[in-house]
């Protein structure tokens, strides 16, 4: 039994590269995160028996790799950019935040209950809404299958369209730094250490946010100017977009299928939001408007910090916008629910 789950998984493995090369010639954006996505759904689609299964631990190793390349970008001069646009910040994810409720309305309209709705809305993370909607006793798969549709339509849309408007910088994906096998090894290694304790304290994303901590808490410190080494943010990506093209098979598209286009088309009305609060806080502080407009995207932290990357944008700025946008809905999501299920049960 256990060759063939090895062949299987390695299977996985190669049709994500081979969606990856097919992408990099094609000169898509992040090629090998969107185009293994698209490879393994495609295939997995296609087949009657599943033999393409997630790679038990991948997507956590992806993360953990991106994890740390996202935290070398920070410094000491960076921090305190971020601190002095902290306000800019904080708006932005609360607009985020509170453009998610149209999503909410938009579902209940559908016929969906309020459990389900709010929390297949709520831009916090796929496990962290599953998790809370379990709670309150939301439709999980439901929920699940919302969460994963606005990732993936956000990893596969935004970067191609910034791409198309803004062109995409030779060799954008490298640092103005060198490959340091002792802190990238020590980075790694905390980094590691610190992702298991955060996991076990249920935090979200620990195998993002431990490794990108260290990393950029170290690089910040002791003024490192790193990065990884070459092929390594290729590998990330590869785990990452594989791991995501495993939430696609033929019973995805075919269950709740009104469900699934209110969930789409949502996801779009709250993009266009984002985008456009986002060229208005960049003109009114005098920032860069991309930066901000991945910074409020509803895709993932890494997805978005690596779209940043491609283009030589701000990548902490996006980070700090993301993660900030994540703790804001984790600590007040669910306080929200109770306090609009008793408002709707004291008006009925």
């Amino acid at each position: 039994m256990a060759r063939p789950k090895l062949l299987h998984f390695s299977l996985t493995i190669l049709a994500g590269a081979l969606g990856a090369v097919l992408a990099t010639l094609a000169h898509w954006p992040l090629p090998w995160m969107i185009g293994s996505l698209l490879m393994v759904a495609l295939v997995r689609c296609v087949q009657r028996e599943q033999h393409l299964p997630a790679v038990p631990g991948g997507r956590k190793l992806g993360q953990w790799i991106i994890g740390v390349g996202i935290g070398l970008h920070f410094n000491r001069y960076v921090i305190v950019q971020i601190g002095e646009h902290l306000a800019i910040i904080l708006t932005a994810a609360v607009v985020t935040t509170v453009a998610a409720g149209i999503a909410v309305w938009w579902m209940r309209k559908g016929g969906e209950d309020g459990a389900t709705a709010f929390f297949s809305s709520m831009p916090g993370g796929s496990a962290e809404m599953v998790n809370l909607g379990a709670r309150n006793g939301a439709v999980l798969h439901r929920v699940a299958a919302a969460q994963t549709l606005r990732v993936i339509l956000v990893v596969l849309t935004i970067p191609a369209l910034f791409k198309l408007l803004f062109g995409q910088a030779a060799q954008a994906t490298a640092l103005h730094g060198t490959t340091q096998p002792l802190w990238l090894g020590l980075m790694f290694l905390l980094g590691g250490g610190l992702a298991l304790l955060l996991q076990w304290r249920r935090k979200p994303n620990p195998w993002l946010f431990g490794p990108l901590f260290v990393s950029a808490a170290l690089c910040s410190l002791a003024d490192l100017h790193l990065a990884l080494p070459s092929g390594a943010s290729e590998f990330g990506q590869l785990m990452i977009g594989s791991s995501l093209g495993c939430y696609f098979d033929r019973s995805f598209f075919k269950g709740a299928p009104r469900f699934m286009l209110r969930s789409l088309s949502s996801t779009v009305l709250m993009t266009v939001i984002a985008m456009a609060f986002a060229a208005g806080l960049g003109w009114l502080a005098g920032i860069d408007y991309r930066s901000l407009t991945l910074g409020m995207m509803l895709g993932g932290i890494a997805e978005m910090s690596l779209t940043a990357e491609m283009l030589k944008l701000a990548v902490p700025l996006v980070t700090a916008m993301q993660t900030l946008r994540l703790l804001v809905v984790m600590a007040f999501a669910e306080p929200v629910y109770h306090w609009l299920e008793q408002r709707t049960r004291s008006e009925d």
